[in-house]
């Protein structure tokens, strides 16, 4: 189903987007609750898919926002079918050669994203979908994340009984070339990911090419420097 061009013009909750589509005010559903303040501003530019579900409360779902010149991805839970996906194929090559792939996988009270095995090791691993640009630099929460602080307690407590683990960052904003923590917005996750960090868990760092005819991981992993940055300031909205 082709895409609906939109224009953005409030969000009552982070839920629903009301949208203005050929002169008509629509309300979209908005996969994605962070905040995403930076980039859901007024009349923004916005592509929607519409919806044939009669039961539906909403017409449409806002998939793409136009921001700095290029397509970020706002449809949240697609990040983990993008890095599964992106695994199958092999272009990640810190996780390549393994036997068994699978979506989710309830450890405990938690349900981490991918499981990964082989005859030698199990691997887990946690992705997060990042929209969020500071300074040039892709930031990870942009707002507190409590459930983003149990999986990564979840992946040490995984690492320490002997099993290999990450957390997979995938930037959905192709302007984020580097990825820092959002010490700011969520000092306790941040801290939290430098423990699971030094306790061995991997931290893996990529990014997307957004088109309307779909979405790629670039098979290219990119840097990332867990330390506070003490001299963080406002958000770049250029």
């Amino acid at each position: 189903m082709d895409y609906v061009k939109g224009i953005f013009k409030n969000r009552p909750n982070r839920f629903i987007a009301e949208v203005e589509v050929d002169g008509n005010l629509e309300i979209a559903h908005v996969p994605n609750t962070g905040r995403c303040k930076e980039l859901l501003v007024d009349d923004a530019i916005v592509w929607l898919k519409p919806s044939d579900n009669p039961k539906r409360k909403t017409k449409f779902s806002l998939y793409f926002v136009e921001n700095k010149n290029v397509l970020v991805s706002l449809y949240s839970q697609q990040a983990n079918s993008i890095v599964y996906d992106a695994i199958v194929d092999g272009k990640i090559k810190e996780l390549v050669g393994y036997s068994t792939h699978q979506r989710e996988k309830t450890v405990d009270n938690s349900r981490i994203d991918i499981y990964l095995a082989d005859e030698n090791e199990e691997c887990y691993v946690e992705v997060k979908g990042v929209t969020l640009i500071v300074d040039g630099e892709a930031r990870f929460p942009d707002a507190p994340t409590e459930r983003g602080v149990k999986h990564l307690k979840e992946l040490i407590k995984l690492k320490n009984e002997g099993n290999r683990c990450a957390v997979f960052f995938l930037i959905q904003h192709p302007a984020g070339k580097f990825f820092r923590p959002n010490w700011e917005n969520d000092p306790v996750f941040s801290k939290t990911l430098n423990e699971a960090h030094a306790n061995g868990v991997e931290v893996l760092v990529y990014r997307c090419d957004n088109q309307l005819d779909g979405i790629t991981l670039i098979p290219e992993s990119l840097d990332f420097d867990l330390t506070e940055n003490l001299s963080d300031s406002v958000i770049d909205d250029e």
